[in-house]
């Protein structure tokens, strides 16, 4: 389970990837790459129009990362106990 919720990120990066590269959805369906892709003309002179598409991309596949390792610690006895013995010993 939470190797599933640490690779989710995937499709997130492989949609934003064909979106920039012009090989994902059509125009009128919205997406981070396309965002992308269409605000590198504009980075100098509105440079916002890249900064927050990249900051979402970022947050989105960070955050799946930073879940499924808190699941895979959390649901995994071995890393269980070794972070309870941790907690005694301080």
């Amino acid at each position: 389970m939470s190797y599933s919720v640490t690779q989710s990120h995937c499709p997130v990066d492989a949609r934003g990837t064909l979106s920039f590269l012009g090989l994902g959805v059509l125009a009128p369906i919205p997406s981070w790459g396309a965002m992308l892709n269409d605000a590198r003309g504009h980075l100098f002179d509105a440079p916002h129009m890249v900064v927050f598409p990249a900051l979402a991309v970022m947050t989105a596949v960070l955050s799946c990362n930073l879940l499924g390792d808190a699941w895979r610690d959390w649901l995994d006895p071995r890393t269980r106990s070794h972070m309870a013995a941790q907690e005694f010993s301080r």
